[in-house]
């Protein structure tokens, strides 16, 4: 079995999206990069009221507005995704890449892994017949982590 060395992930994600942000004129705040943080710490899907609930153990208050102005800045920027399925997020792991991410969700334990595939071309002429101009589709498979198989 591969291992993971996650401490590696969470650096580089954050050096990257740290490098987007810096090119890109963005404005990376404390709370900002705070809630990507707690995002990057699981690989499992984490609902706003959880990350709150986080920051405000750590001190760093305990207001709906501010996770939700964080998180609103993350997903716009691509450094976050919502998986609607659980009305959650995850940090992306491939941040200043443009991508259509396909998730693979734990039932059990909410683990979330990101891959990419190539959007659904059987969708293109349906779309295009019904004068529907898609802007982003979002695959996300549901079932059983290879640990809560065992």
């Amino acid at each position: 079995m591969r291992r993971h060395d996650h401490r590696h992930c969470v650096r580089h994600v954050l050096a990257e999206v740290e490098r987007v942000c810096a090119t890109g004129n963005l404005n990376l705040t404390p709370q900002r990069r705070r809630v990507l943080e707690v995002l990057l710490e699981s690989h499992a899907a984490i609902g706003a009221y959880d990350i709150l609930r986080r920051l405000d153990q750590e001190g760093l208050g305990g207001q709906p507005p501010v996770v939700y102005r964080a998180l609103d800045f993350l997903q716009k920027h691509g450094f976050v995704h919502k998986i609607e399925q659980l009305n959650a997020f995850v940090a992306c792991m491939h941040p200043g890449e443009g991508h259509a991410p396909a998730f693979m969700i734990c039932r059990k334990c909410r683990a979330v892994a990101e891959c990419h595939i190539a959007p659904p071309r059987d969708l293109a002429p349906y779309a295009s017949g019904a004068g529907f101009q898609v802007e982003r589709v979002m695959i996300e498979a549901i079932g059983l982590c290879p640990a809560c198989q065992a």
